[in-house]
């Protein structure tokens, strides 16, 4: 249940517009291009992260099962399941 509500919540998030991206309209053809924001990859570990990217803004208590846990950076947010990057979202903030 607790994962159910953490997927939607990532959904929302992902959905809020708080993700930059670049909105792009040509002849009625829209187009969105990836945030230019450097984040970590996908199955990198939390070690990895940090030595990459330094110790998070804020580090959020671990949720449900598997274990999800957030870490929040200025202009992005890595969510890892168990130890591995499973999902980072450019933020406005």
């Amino acid at each position: 249940m607790k994962t159910r509500i953490l997927v939607a919540l990532l959904c929302g998030f992902a959905a809020s517009g708080s993700a930059v991206a670049e909105t792009l309209v040509v002849n009625d053809q829209l187009t969105l291009l990836d945030s230019t924001v450097d984040r970590p990859k996908r199955g990198s570990t939390m070690t990895e992260v940090e030595k990459h990217f330094g110790a998070p803004v804020e580090k959020h208590a671990t949720v449900g099962q598997p274990p999800i846990t957030r870490w929040d950076y200025s202009g992005f947010s890595v969510f890892f399941e168990h130890d591995r990057v499973i999902h980072s979202v450019a933020t406005s903030g």
